[in-house]
């Protein structure tokens, strides 16, 4: 089983090395990747996002129902613990936060997932299902909530800011709804549940973008890496334990809560007990938000996946 999880780490590592490389090598400039973060937000994320939502089937995602429903508690838990920490706590500001526990409540499901879960509960079609409605929970659920913070910390530092948060929301909302992270899985979900499927000549068109979107984030993040130094403070440390270690028991209570077994509590659980996912990270470099924090804790927690990962799913086996 360490075997399949350093088979399904090696990429990662790999491909971040590379764009650390290129970084540190001035082969790309590393203070200056607006065009590659377009490329990854704008395109190839966002294509990988609609294509594995539109190909879901709404019955699937229906009987899913459970799964989402830990999936997002777990996300949705750690996410408010953690910003509420990071602001009151270690008094950070509110675009970092967003970064941070975006980076740390929004599991590495688009890499992970799949090949964990096939190794764990084999090849089924129900196993590709859940890591397409894992994604789809973390990129519809998940992500408005940092585009929401980064907005509004935008909007305040542009002097728009004239009134309450609570009154700006409606204009926040619809610009972290125009972004195509965020409208395209979500119109994915909407056309699966009305029954439209996509032309197969239309998802052939767009697949070669959505195969490159994991791999150019991971890139990215090597090259957004590569122009800064690696800390280790009291963030960086929560992080990595409530990422790690809390987030998953978290995912356990909630399946003990709600009386799930079997497939779907290991599923449940393997899913948040992923490392750090590198979306934090990406979503701020857009919006000119750098976290030193959330990139040492996306490069730790995916250290210490190797250790936790196969405890997790020795943990699990009594739930099959």
């Amino acid at each position: 089983m360490t075997y399949v999880i350093l088979h399904a780490l090696a990429p990662i590592f790999v491909i971040m090395i590379l764009g650390f490389y290129a970084g540190k090598a001035k082969m790309v400039d590393n203070q200056n990747v607006s065009l590659l973060n377009i490329f990854v937000m704008d395109f190839a994320l966002p294509a990988a996002l609609f294509a594995a939502t539109v190909q879901t089937p709404w019955t699937g995602i229906v009987e899913q129902s459970p799964l989402i429903l830990v999936l997002v508690l777990a996300m949705w838990i750690t996410y408010a613990a953690i910003y509420f920490i990071c602001t009151k706590v270690f008094k950070k500001s509110p675009q970092d936060a967003a970064v941070l526990t975006l980076t740390v409540a929004l599991p590495n499901y688009a890499a992970l997932g799949l090949p964990i879960l096939s190794s764990v509960l084999g090849d089924a079609p129900s196993t590709s299902l859940s890591v397409a409605v894992s994604i789809a929970c973390g990129s519809v659920l998940m992500t408005p909530f940092c585009l929401l913070i980064l907005e509004r910390e935008k909007a305040r530092l542009s002097g728009e800011n004239q009134g309450s948060s609570l009154a700006l929301l409606p204009v926040l909302m619809w610009r972290s709804v125009k972004k195509p992270i965020v409208w395209a899985p979500l119109l994915g979900v909407i056309l699966s549940a009305i029954g439209i499927k996509m032309p197969e000549i239309f998802l052939a068109s767009i697949k070669p973008l959505g195969l490159s979107a994991t791999a150019s984030a991971l890139f990215l993040t090597g090259v957004i890496l590569s122009a800064r130094k690696l800390k280790i403070n009291g963030p960086v440390l929560l992080s990595c334990v409530a990422k790690n270690l809390v987030q998953p028991f978290i995912a356990w209570g909630l399946v003990l809560a709600f009386g799930l077994s079997g497939q779907v509590a290991v599923t449940a659980i393997l899913m948040i007990a992923l490392s750090a996912g590198f979306f934090g990270i990406v979503f701020g470099n857009r919006f000119g938000v750098q976290s030193p924090d959330a990139e040492a804790s996306l490069l730790i927690s995916s250290v210490l996946c190797i250790v936790t990962l196969p405890l997790f799913i020795s943990l699990t086996a009594a739930l099959h």
